[in-house]
């Protein structure tokens, strides 16, 4: 056969659906995986699946090097960690100068910096590419971001096109981030969002089940799903809601314990490595953690009353304003994460041009999503838009009425408050932290600055002296 255009190492879910993505868009493909007791079929299998001509199947590593065009495209779709450094030892070896490496895991940005520094002195690049849209979109178009030098992407940058979700005007969701680990690192925030958009909607859950069936649920969440709201993870949850197993509703057979594979945490991680405060973000990767003491919540639970119950009912615009009001701030947070990175790591990234691309094949696509792209053309960061700030404003009394209800019913909505404390700690003029800072002082001598001296000069006291 004739040497294929492009080669994936690693059919497992994502590797399998992105490898018949290529096949569809009619570029000649190899494919590779290794031979262990549980996998001996996986090549086999593939091959049976897929109805082009142009795709070969191998499971000696060698042999599928050997089977690609120069430069070699090779892109990795094994787990994330040492199982890529591993593939990359084996690989290597075989490989020519200025062929290219593209890991498609959820790798740590890290990770990714420093197999870009260990490869370029092997003459060899590497690529960093998040990729977003799970089985499905990986199969019929996902979202791409891609960290690598520019001259390694014009040689994938065709494929990816036509791998891509395409937006509104038919453009492809891929685009070259920046350099190195960027386009690992918005990947790892993208899902960060992500955590905190499917703990919003859990939350308006926890609130409206007391009172409401799934049905008249999911029937909430399609309403608001047909305006400004409208996302997939909405869409998704409504039809969660109202699957049914016999007679019975599936969600309620589903164990309460969250899993998760660590991009969330590695979100919070960075961002206070960076100082970056994401509240929504924390909280929500926090509610996935509390979730996994399923034993202890259930032994603790029979011990407290629930005698605490109020009589109101809840607001269903309040709730709706509500939702609206935490989706903002956490989307804010977490663009001003990756502002914040690409400063620290010299990354030139465009906030547009990258809304742009989860606008379409991504988990976290919406319309909000959409009104970003503009968003970020006119403005540096969410709150710096005129409308979205005056909407935050304009929602305070709903949220409120929110938190209330959700106090006087003890549900715990972790995500939603602490995007409204992070909206209050924004726009407090004079906070209590000068009260930290004394206290700093007087147990560690570490100085202070006063309002009333020039910025520049530092005070220490002895503050429980009374002299």
């Amino acid at each position: 056969m004739h040497k294929s255009h492009f080669g994936i190492i690693g059919l497992g879910v994502m590797g399998r659906s992105l490898a018949k993505n290529i096949a569809g868009n009619s570029y000649p493909l190899s494919v590779y995986n290794r031979i262990t007791p549980s996998e001996k079929e996986v090549i086999p299998t593939f091959m049976k699946e897929v109805t082009s001509k142009s795709v070969q199947g191998f499971t000696d590593l060698s042999s599928f090097v050997d089977s690609l065009a120069s430069p070699r495209r090779v892109l990795l779709m094994v787990n994330a960690g040492t199982a890529v450094d591993h593939v990359l030892e084996n690989l290597i070896p075989l490989l020519a100068p200025g062929d290219i490496i593209i890991d498609g895991g959820n790798s740590h940005y890290q990770d990714t910096q420093r197999r870009v520094s260990f490869l370029q002195d092997k003459q060899l690049h590497f690529i960093g590419a998040g990729i977003s849209g799970g089985e499905e979109g990986a199969l019929k178009g996902p979202s791409m971001m891609i960290g690598g030098d520019s001259e390694a992407y014009s040689h994938v940058q065709p494929i990816f096109e036509a791998m891509a979700a395409k937006d509104v005007k038919g453009k492809p969701c891929v685009t070259l981030i920046g350099t190195d680990g960027s386009g690992h690192f918005v990947k790892t925030v993208h899902n960060g969002i992500e955590y905190a958009e499917m703990q919003l909607l859990a939350e308006c859950y926890a609130l409206l089940v007391p009172s409401y069936s799934y049905p008249e649920i999911a029937a909430i969440f399609k309403e608001w799903n047909k305006g400004t709201l409208q996302s997939y993870l909405l869409e998704i949850t409504a039809d969660i809601l109202i699957k049914k197993e016999g007679d019975d509703y599936l969600i309620d057979k589903v164990l309460d314990k969250a899993g998760s594979k660590g991009t969330g945490s590695w979100t919070s991680q960075t961002a206070f490595q960076l100082g970056i405060p994401t509240p929504t973000i924390n909280a929500a990767v926090l509610a996935r953690y509390m979730s996994s003491f399923h034993k202890e919540r259930s032994t603790w639970s029979s011990k407290v009353s629930k005698t605490m119950k109020s009589e109101d009912t809840i607001n269903l615009e309040d709730l709706k304003t509500t939702y609206t009001f935490a989706r903002i701030i956490n989307h804010h947070q977490g663009f001003q994460l990756i502002k914040e990175a690409a400063k620290e790591n010299n990354w030139e990234i465009d906030l547009s041009e990258l809304a742009r691309i989860w606008t379409s094949g991504c988990i976290i696509k919406s319309k909000f999503m959409e009104s970003l792209v503009q968003t970020f053309k006119n403005s540096e960061s969410i709150l710096e838009d005129f409308d979205h700030f005056n909407s935050l404003v304009s929602s305070e009394k709903s949220i409120v009425s929110i938190l209330k209800y959700a106090l006087s019913n003890r549900t715990s909505i972790a995500s939603i408050s602490n995007s409204y404390d992070y909206f209050i700690s924004l726009t407090t003029a004079r906070s209590s932290a000068h009260i930290i800072q004394a206290q700093r002082d007087e147990f560690g001598a570490h100085t202070y600055k006063r309002i009333d001296r020039p910025i520049d000069q530092s005070f220490t006291t002895k503050w429980t002296s009374n002299g």
